[in-house]
């Protein structure tokens, strides 16, 4: 199918100017003035912005967890976050420690393969790095084109893996072209204010914060970039949630090292006075890292538009409200997670462009084109040139609306951000090629959505 968008005011992270993108198949054919084509189908974006599909690098999909699973499918998901605005998003494939990677990827493509509406693709979170874990490293970057590699530095006895075992497998994927990411809290810290508040009889919500002070992180988060320092491999920080933490990085950037962060549209906008909301209201915010304070909100802003945070996600990992009941007599009890997957895009452009904390460049690069680059889809994904995949959101920067449970497209029962008034809003969504969302009606099947090889990162950042 043909497709020619006029006159729209293309925006990408370096480029700002009105013209027609004219789409051929699943790729971007041409870019120009007043394009003289013949397309099957014209849509005029006079007075809209057209900007590249967003890219989530931080999602979690039917993710077992503490005996259940994230709310969302990857049928739910994946349409959810068309319906905002993202095209891609990238999940996490948890390895089952004592048994293998390929054991693991083996049971998300279970879920995943034929049911998502949205593209794909996946990190793979080593739990447990050996001998054989470590001959499957150069397999999946070369043979699946995963090219991530997720470790936990909390979560011991499930995810958490020790300082020696990190360092290996820094050295195995640097030789090999890919990048370690992490979520960077001190772990024993961690379990033992749990303990103490438990103890204590501290049960409610406020105190899964507390148990998580910004030492935790900070502390974490410089320890990872030294070791990535040393092993001389790409690090990337996901969903960074404070001052503390990203001075660590600063440090580490002043030593030329490449090391990335992530934060999430959550730690930008909101914080942790909601723990205590009434009536176990503050459950809906226990996600790990936690909220964090007003000042954490304005340095992450900063971090930003000083480049030292190159990506807004989500870290979405939805529970319906019975599910986060399951902790209402203990706050280490509550599901972990946060809905967001819907909402990323209109947020960051109301509370950040719309509000004049960041440009509408800035905000392509953090919502698409710096996770494009860093996980290694640049320039198939993340941008709008020539010969790249046709994934655009046609975007009307005034509409204002309220963000409900009863209009969201996600599969969780509540809205963190029930009456919130958003500035702009998602209009019409391509993907590759194909409309994928026209004024909220959805113009593909399930199964369109495919899974992204990605290239090794060498090179590329």
């Amino acid at each position: 199918m043909s497709i020619l968008i006029k006159n729209g005011r293309i925006v990408t992270a370096a480029e700002d100017y009105i013209a027609d993108i004219y789409v051929e198949g699943e790729q971007i054919s041409a870019i120009g003035k007043n394009l003289k084509v013949d397309a099957e189908k014209v849509i005029d974006a006079e007075g809209m912005l057209v900007f590249p599909g967003g890219i989530d690098p931080h999602v979690h999909l039917e993710m077992p967890f503490m005996g259940t699973f994230s709310s969302d499918t990857y049928e739910t998901g994946t349409l959810a976050a068309l319906h905002g605005g993202t095209t891609m998003v990238i999940d996490f494939v948890l390895q089952t420690q004592g048994k293998s990677l390929r054991n693991a990827l083996d049971q998300w493509k279970g879920r995943s393969n034929g049911n998502c509406y949205g593209d794909y693709s996946f990190h793979m979170a080593v739990t447990d790095f050996n001998d054989e874990t470590k001959k499957e490293i150069q397999q999946f970057i070369e043979e699946e084109g995963i090219v991530s590699f997720k470790t936990f530095m909390a979560y011991k006895g499930a995810l958490m893996i020790d300082d020696g075992q990190m360092v290996g497998l820094m050295q195995e994927v640097r030789k090999h072209g890919g990048i370690v990411t992490v979520h960077a809290t001190n772990g024993d810290m961690i379990d033992s204010l749990i303990a103490k508040h438990r103890k204590e009889g501290k049960m409610s919500p406020l105190y899964h914060y507390l148990s998580q002070p910004e030492v935790t992180e900070a502390e974490a988060s410089g320890r990872f970039t030294d070791m990535a320092n040393y092993a001389d491999c790409p690090g990337y920080i996901v969903h960074m949630t404070c001052e503390g933490a990203l001075n660590a990085v600063r440090k580490a950037t002043m030593r030329n090292q490449k090391v990335f962060v992530e934060t999430c549209i959550q730690y930008l906008i909101v914080d942790a006075s909601l723990y205590e909301e009434p009536d176990f209201g503050g459950a809906k915010w226990v996600m790990s890292p936690p909220l964090r304070e007003k000042k954490d909100q304005t340095a992450l802003w900063s971090g930003i538009n000083q480049g030292l945070v190159q990506v807004v996600g989500t870290d979405h990992c939805p529970f319906k409200w019975d599910q986060k009941l399951m902790g209402k007599d203990d706050f280490s009890k509550i599901p972990n997670g946060h809905p967001a997957i819907e909402h990323r895009v209109e947020l960051l452009y109301s509370e950040g462009v719309a509000k004049d904390k960041i440009t509408l460049n800035k905000f392509v690069e953090v919502t698409s084109t710096n996770a494009a680059k860093i996980m290694g889809m640049y320039p198939q994904k993340g941008c709008i040139a020539i010969g790249s995949d046709a994934d655009l959101v046609i975007f009307d920067p005034n509409e204002k609306h309220k963000l409900s449970v009863d209009t969201h497209h996600m599969n969780v029962d509540y809205s963190c951000y029930e009456g919130w008034e958003v500035q702009g809003k998602t209009k019409t969504v391509l993907l590759r090629g194909q409309v994928a969302i026209d004024n909220g009606e959805v113009k593909i099947e399930k199964g369109y959505g495919q899974f992204v090889k990605r290239n090794k990162v060498k090179g590329i950042i």
